[in-house]
């Protein structure tokens, strides 16, 4: 049920406009793959924009955990963010207020999610959840935030933080209770709140205990996320024992190799793309350290830089030689586990 209450509400955002849109980007993606020859019309349909590079915790597969980026590290201005907003908002389903970094850290963070929520659009973000206060969780819910995604790896303080570095499990239950229960108080269906256990080899022995403490707790929805692991080549302590949840799997010469395979394709480089926190676009997620700028809404408008000569090119080359391009490489579009 909640999972209808969830879809029903993203439908209820969507405007003529948008379907419009999703319909051109759409098309223009089968006529591309079948011709083999770029062809684009429309906007993005999903973006993820960054509100900040910092956070709390020090995971040890995460830039900024690791403090490990070599791009510049700060924190979303308002003032770009209302000018990426107002560029996009027509045509635009759905916002995701999260790339790296903890997106609480931001000041403005659910100023920011409001504005887009008075645009209607549907709006996400994930947390570690450190910091929804029992004030910052109402304004969590006041803002209109339809999807908030917890990241919650363990259901004992000493399994959580073995790769939440620096996290404290009664935080995370704190956050969590915060919200549900505003969430009553303000009589809100949203946001629709997400358990999301990354598997790794030192908690899949807690797959079970975890739906039974999302089910106490009564998030809407408890979601298994596959590691991705950067040297997983060698091999790696983190990579689950349990094939379902692992990314990638031994070869007979003891290497590893990622599982699912990838065609000379991407739909997301049609729908979808990051926004860093300084303004510079970027392809996807993989591209954590912002290494394929493709243009900087500093200098340009956005649906310049979407309809580029560079942005045509890139795409040209996912057609090409998708597997000379480094983060496609350990590309794992759609290996999230669902439950």
């Amino acid at each position: 049920m909640n999972h209808l209450i969830d879809g029903f509400n993203f439908l209820s955002k969507q405007t003529p406009t948008r379907l419009q849109n999703l319909a051109r980007v759409y098309s223009s993606f089968k006529i591309s793959k079948f011709q083999k020859k770029v062809s684009h019309r429309g906007m993005p349909i999903s973006i993820s924009i960054e509100p900040t590079t910092s956070c709390n915790l020090r995971c040890p597969e995460c830039p900024s955990g690791l403090r490990s980026f070599t791009r510049p590290t700060g924190m979303m201005k308002p003032e770009l963010f209302h000018t990426v907003i107002d560029q996009l908002a027509p045509t635009l389903s759905y916002l995701i207020f999260y790339f790296q970094g903890e997106p609480f850290l931001h000041p403005q963070l659910l100023e920011m999610v409001k504005q887009a929520s008075q645009k209607k659009i549907y709006t996400a973000t994930s947390t570690n959840a450190h910091y929804l206060t029992d004030e910052a969780a109402r304004k969590t819910v006041e803002s209109g935030l339809d999807r908030l995604i917890i990241s919650i790896d363990g259901t004992t303080q000493e399994t959580y933080q073995s790769y939440r570095i620096g996290g404290k499990l009664d935080k995370v239950m704190e956050g969590t209770k915060n919200i549900i229960r505003w969430k009553k108080e303000l009589k809100s269906k949203t946001p629709h709140i997400i358990f999301q256990f990354l598997v790794v080899k030192p908690n899949e022995h807690q797959l079970e205990d975890i739906k039974i403490m999302a089910k106490e707790l009564g998030v809407d929805e408890l979601k298994f996320k596959t590691a991705q692991i950067y040297d997983y080549e060698n091999g790696s302590e983190l990579i689950p024992t349990i094939e379902k949840y692992s990314r990638y799997k031994k070869q007979a010469d003891g290497s590893y190799a990622i599982k699912n395979k990838w065609a000379d394709e991407c739909w997301k480089m049609w729908h979808s793309c990051v926004i860093t926190w300084d303004g510079k676009i970027v392809p996807c997620c993989f591209d954590k350290d912002a290494r394929y700028v493709l243009g900087d809404l500093n200098q340009k408008r956005f649906a310049e830089i979407w309809h580029g000569e560079k942005y045509h090119q890139f795409r040209q080359s996912l057609f090409e030689a998708r597997a000379s391009i480094d983060m496609c490489r350990n590309c794992t579009e759609g290996a999230a586990v669902f439950t």
